[in-house]
C-alpha cells in the first residue's frame, strides 16, 4: 500500500505518481491494481483486478471482478454482491451457509464458491453511477454508462447507456460507425507519455476524431 495522496497534489516524480493511491479502511484480498489507480476510503476488494487509471469513489464492494482501464466507479457501487438461496432452500437466511457463526456446524463453502465461479467483467472507459449494483456473471462492454442505482442483471453492450431496476438500455453514446473507430483505436492502451501529449485533444471530441480515428 502507498501513502495517501491529497486531491490536486502534484509530483515531479512520475514513478511516485503512478503508484496506486489507497485510502483508509480499505480491505484488499488477492487483488491487483494497475498504475494511477485510486481506491477511496471504506472499500472491499476481493480477488479482483483494476486496470490503469481506474478509480473508486468510496464505500465500494468489489468481489471476483476484472475491471479494465479508465473505469469510473462512483460511491456505494457494488460489483458481484452475494445472493441468498431464494429458490433452492426452505430458508433464505444466511445461517444455512454461515452456520459456524451460529454454532450450527460448518460453513457451506460450495455456496460461496458459486459467486467466484461467476465473475464480473467490466471493459475500459466505463462509468458506473452512484449506488449501482452489477450482479454476478455480468459483462459490461467498453465505454458503457450505468445509471445511478441501476441493478444490472444482463450483459451491457459497448457504449450503451443503461438505467433502472432491472437495468435496460436507454440510449447509446455514439453511432455505430464512431464506436467501431474508437474500438479499433484502443486509446486506453496508449502509454502515459502519449496520453499527456494528447491531453488537449481528449477535451474536444471532433478534434480527437479528426486526428486519431
Amino acid at each position: 500500500m502507498s501513502d495517501r495522496v491529497e486531491a490536486g497534489q502534484m509530483f515531479d516524480n512520475e514513478e511516485m505518481f503512478a503508484e496506486p493511491n489507497i485510502g483508509a479502511n480499505v480491505i484488499m484480498t488477492k487483488s491487483r491494481l494497475g498504475q494511477y489507480v485510486h481506491i477511496s476510503d471504506d472499500a472491499i476488494l476481493e480477488e479482483s483486478e483494476l486496470g490503469d487509471y481506474s478509480y473508486t469513489a468510496g464505500h465500494n464492494q468489489i468481489y471476483y471482478a476484472s475491471i479494465g482501464k479508465f473505469v469510473s466507479i462512483a460511491t456505494y457501487v457494488r460489483i458481484n454482491p452475494g445472493n441468498h438461496p431464494t429458490y433452492n432452500r426452505i430458508a433464505q437466511h444466511h445461517f444455512t451457509y454461515r452456520a459456524s457463526a451460529y454454532g450450527l456446524g460448518e460453513d457451506d463453502n460450495e455456496f460461496f464458491n458459486w459467486r467466484r465461479a461467476h465473475p464480473v467483467t467490466v471493459g475500459n472507459d466505463v462509468w458506473i453511477g452512484h449506488n449501482a449494483v452489477i450482479m454476478p456473471g455480468v459483462s459490461v462492454g467498453n465505454g458503457a454508462v450505468i445509471g445511478t442505482s441501476a441493478v444490472v442483471t444482463k450483459d451491457v453492450e459497448p457504449y450503451s447507456i443503461v438505467a433502472g431496476v432491472a437495468a435496460k438500455k436507454i440510449g447509446m453514446r455514439f453511432d455505430d460507425a464512431l464506436i467501431e473507430k474508437i474500438e479499433r483505436s484502443q486509446w486506453w492502451n496508449w502509454d502515459h507519455a502519449t496520453l499527456k501529449a494528447r491531453m488537449a485533444d481528449f477535451r474536444d471530441l471532433d478534434l480527437f476524431v479528426e486526428k486519431y480515428l
